[in-house]
């Protein structure tokens, strides 16, 4: 199909994919969703009689490979022939991003990498995202998101006291890194304006997650302090923490200006004044046996008795939702990150939309995630080639 933006905010952008996995593919899907024509090079080995997807989805209808590649359009390009080699090139003298997450080699094995490319086209923006940096003495290694999530020290802080490491149940650090990348592309962007020349974008899995650790590396890069295991407990503020009720889980949140509060609330107004209490510290000192005094309470009551009674109090309290009842909450339903999103393989199906709202550039769902290599003719149309050299370039096997 000819392209047609998911937004006008980044539509006169020219992307061109080269990702595979999660790193990439959502730091493209950020410059997709706001409208960039976004070309997504599809390897020529991945393509098979059933036209199935990349090795690292068992299919191009999986959930994850949809919600990663929407709104994009498809080719195939083989970059070890030299007109495929050729073809990228020329694709990447009219483009303004490439994005890749190979292995740090691999790009100047193929002469792909941006000095390379730089030398065709000085406005290109190049960004890279590997397991641990383009260079260093973990340079070569292969890099995934739990290998990352270990190394960064975030797993030795997630998880129950005395339980051993726990990794976070998503794949924080591949998306991490796609986010901080597509944040570094659109600095990049802004800055071109003046300058009228492009550079090279890298980040890491690694690097990424050590970003987030935030307050928790900041304590230990000022103070010393290495934070260990608190479980749902928050590190620092006590009573915050999550407690059980008759029907589940809820979270209760009082910072410390809200202690008074949340001691009306609860019905022990004495603890305001308790000198066990008394003082942040203090709560932290005792907050194993806070804590029970807080659970016997909780325990006796629903979840939606406590919710309404924390927050009329304007103490932060909410369930501890599974997925499916996140979704159906109702809050989550008005806010509409739920989007239909038409697709030509499989009909109307559902994904989850930016959690960024633009007043005048709003974004769309334009389409599911392309079919194998399906806008290859029209791109390379788009781009000055004509059927026969399209036509040669598919007995040679470049594209």
């Amino acid at each position: 199909m000819p392209f047609k933006p998911a937004s006008s905010a980044l539509s006169d952008l020219v992307v061109l994919d080269l990702t595979r996995v999660r790193s990439g593919p959502t730091c493209v899907r950020q410059l997709a969703d706001w409208g960039a024509n976004v070309i997504k090079i599809d390897a020529r080995e991945e393509g098979g009689a059933d036209g199935a997807g990349p090795s690292d989805f068992s299919s191009r209808h999986d959930p994850d490979f949809q919600n990663l590649h929407r709104n994009k359009r498809a080719m195939s390009l083989n970059l070890k022939h030299p007109d495929g080699i050729a073809i990228f090139r020329r694709l990447a003298e009219k483009a303004d991003i490439v994005v890749e997450n190979y292995r740090p080699d691999v790009k100047n094995r193929l002469g792909i990498d941006y000095e390379s490319l730089k030398a065709i086209n000085k406005r290109i923006i190049y960004a890279s995202i590997s397991g641990f940096g383009q260079d260093g003495p973990y340079q070569s290694r292969p890099g995934v998101d739990q290998i990352a999530q270990g190394m960064s020290g975030l797993m030795s802080i997630t998880g129950e006291e005395g339980r051993g490491p726990m990794r976070v149940g998503i794949a924080v650090g591949d998306v991490a890194a796609g986010m901080c990348a597509a944040v570094g592309v659109l600095t990049a962007l802004h800055e071109r304006e003046r300058s009228g020349e492009g550079q090279w974008v890298q980040t890491s899995l690694l690097e990424a997650l050590l970003f987030f650790l935030d307050f928790q590396g900041a304590r230990y890069l000022m103070s010393g302090e290495v934070a260990g295991q608190a479980g749902n407990n928050h590190p620092t503020g006590v009573p915050t923490g999550t407690f059980k009720a008759k029907d589940g889980y809820v979270n209760i949140a009082p910072t410390p200006p809200m202690w008074k509060r949340f001691c009306v609330a609860i019905g022990r107004e004495e603890w305001a004044s308790d000198p066990k209490y008394a003082t942040p510290k203090d709560r932290r000192k005792h907050r194993e046996e806070l804590n029970g005094l807080i659970s016997a309470m909780t325990e006796k009551q629903d979840m939606t008795v406590l919710v309404e009674l924390f927050n009329k109090a304007g103490v932060p309290c909410g369930p501890v939702n599974t997925i499916d009842q996140a979704f159906n909450d109702p809050q989550v339903k008005h806010l509409g990150i739920a989007k239909d999103v038409p697709s030509r393989a499989l009909g109307t199906i559902k994904l989850i939309g930016q959690p960024v709202n633009l007043s005048r550039t709003p974004t769309t769902m334009v389409t599911g995630a392309p079919e194998y290599a399906e806008q290859a003719d029209e791109i390379l149309a788009e781009f000055g080639y004509s059927a026969k050299d399209i036509e040669a370039f598919r007995k040679n096997g470049a594209v």
